[in-house]
């Protein structure tokens, strides 16, 4: 199984990357676990929504580039449907059984995700109505998958 995490900008905080890193280390027993980052587009501070959604393209673009035809793809959104970590488990659990073994991951850039990523996206999933930094993102959504396979396999971190 392949899991993959696509995160807009770089991961520059060393405690974020120490945290990302133990949860890798820990899913390598489960499966081939990477982060891919692309590039975020530099923009200044106030924007047009024209400006705004020029800016979310050119991510977008850059996203589905990662992106290979065969893969389930969760795309990170406010909107997204919100799961328990055992419902998130279970459904991860469904996927691989009906032949789904690469799953990628979407989390976009301080903007969100384009309108084409949303579409590319075979889901949709919500951490909650909060609006979290993207590196903070990265290591909670690590923990959460971690913590799925250890739910699917009957161990006792989950709890």
């Amino acid at each position: 199984m392949n899991i993959k995490i696509i995160g807009v900008g770089k991961l520059k905080e060393k405690y974020f990357k120490a945290g990302i890193a133990e949860y890798a280390k820990r899913l390598g027993r489960y499966c081939k676990f990477e982060i891919v980052e692309v590039p975020d587009e530099k923009a200044p501070e106030s924007l047009s929504q024209a400006e705004m959604d020029e800016v979310m393209a050119k991510e977008g673009a850059r996203i589905l580039d990662k992106i290979k035809d065969r893969e389930y793809v969760y795309a990170l959104a406010i909107k997204g449907k919100e799961r328990t970590s055992e419902e998130f488990a279970k459904e991860i659990n469904k996927l691989t059984t009906y032949g789904h073994s690469d799953i990628t991951f979407v989390i976009g850039g301080s903007l969100g995700l384009s309108p084409a990523v949303l579409k590319r996206a075979d889901t949709q999933i919500s951490f909650g109505r909060f609006t979290l930094p993207h590196q903070l993102m990265r290591l909670v959504l690590s923990e959460q998958i971690y913590r799925a396979f250890t739910i699917i396999n009957g161990l006792p971190y989950h709890k």
